[in-house]
């Protein structure tokens, strides 16, 4: 067959997915998941790659319906977080600059990576160029850093303000628009070392994305995936661990000296909006186990791929990369909703410029992770949303 008809057979074409079969049934010679690489990127494929068979068609055409859908849903979720916050005053704070710049990282993440890999999905291998792989990579690497750390001091300025209180220091917009370039001269600094040598960005096993080299054996560039881990992985995992901890902990002995005033007093309770079934600490414990699960979840996958590479502990084969870009790229569709659509006051704004969007009357709710505080801390703590 022509070369330049092959492409055209996509992921469940017929040539493709005979060849596949001819492979699995031993029929089909030699083929390898490399076979379709273009030449000029089979400098950048490791050698450990070549001993996998091609992979089901199926899931390309899996891989790129999904990614296209999360591309499209975290596009607009995010978009949606930045034109709400922005446009409405009562959300221009300086605490909520960090979830804008949380959406806007997201938001530039999926723009960036999504289609590329949709369009490589299609083609069953990487059709972008070398330089495009690099910079997808970089990509990846950059929005990610940015994400990771925004939800880090997110976090930390919701332990400012509920742990500390009254003693702690207003997060001013100064303050945050410093905290922001911070994190993205970190996460540049970062992305931009590959380019010099430390490390590099490649083809991932399934041939459709690229990511760190985690396969290349001498310990420099192994020390790169290692001190990248620590900076963009363990440390912003134990930060927000230990934030969250604390906070749950101050709400849930506010709440306690609160019931043990009212029963003082003989009156039920010393504020009416104690009448909902869950208590204020259950809500922000409910929370904050739920942000913490999530970006477990959505990172570990790559960490996990990662250090099995770097310390040879066992084989990744190409459909397990499949699984880190998944977990990964999810994380930009439901940050909207964990920091933005949480937000009691997000949601009444949502309402009036969306009112389709939405499903039922927002209920004030008692507990807000973009702004940190609940009813229970704004009696004797400053709300810093």
């Amino acid at each position: 067959m022509n070369i330049f008809f092959k492409p055209i057979m996509s992921v469940m074409g017929e040539p493709n997915f005979v060849a596949w079969a001819a492979q699995r049934s031993g029929y089909g010679g030699n083929l390898t998941v490399v076979d379709k690489v273009p030449p000029d990127m089979l400098h950048l494929v490791d050698a450990h790659w070549y001993q996998f068979p091609p992979m089901n068609p199926l899931w390309h055409g899996i891989l790129g319906f999904v990614i296209g859908v999360l591309g499209f849903i975290s596009v607009v979720g995010n978009g949606m977080v930045i034109y709400i916050f922005s446009s409405t005053k009562s959300l221009r704070t300086p605490s909520n600059l960090l979830v804008v710049n949380l959406a806007f990282s997201d938001f530039l993440m999926m723009m960036a990576m999504s289609p590329a890999m949709v369009i490589n999905c299609y083609y069953e291998t990487w059709v972008l160029g070398p330089l495009m792989c690099e910079l997808y990579g970089m990509a990846g690497s950059l929005f990610g850093c940015g994400s990771i750390w925004s939800m880090t001091f997110i976090a930390l300025d919701r332990y400012n303000v509920i742990v500390k209180g009254l003693s702690a220091q207003p997060l001013t917009k100064k303050t945050a628009m410093l905290r922001i370039l911070i994190i993205w001269v970190m996460a540049i600094g970062w992305t931009l070392a590959p380019f010099f040598g430390w490390n590099r960005y490649v083809p991932e096993g399934n041939m459709t994305a690229c990511g760190t080299d985690y396969l290349t054996k001498d310990w420099f560039s192994r020390s790169y995936i290692l001190i990248y881990a620590m900076w963009v992985y363990f440390t912003p995992l134990l930060t927000i661990i230990y934030s969250y901890w604390f906070i749950v902990q101050a709400v849930a002995a506010h709440e306690k000296s609160m019931r043990e005033q009212a029963k003082k007093m003989n009156v039920a309770s010393l504020r009416s909006s104690e009448a909902a079934a869950t208590s204020a600490e259950c809500k922000l414990a409910k929370i904050a186990l739920m942000t913490i699960s999530l970006w477990f979840f959505a990172w570990t996958p790559y960490l996990v791929t990662n250090f099995t590479g770097i310390f040879e502990s066992a084989k990744i084969s190409p459909l397990a990369t499949i699984w880190c870009s998944l977990f990964a790229k999810a994380n930009a569709v439901y940050n909207p909703i964990v920091y933005g659509i949480s937000h009691p006051k997000y949601r009444q704004a949502l309402q009036k410029k969306f009112p389709s969007l939405v499903c039922t009357g927002g209920s004030d709710d008692t507990t807000s992770t973009a702004s940190g505080v609940t009813n229970v801390t704004t009696d004797e703590k400053p709300a810093s949303a």
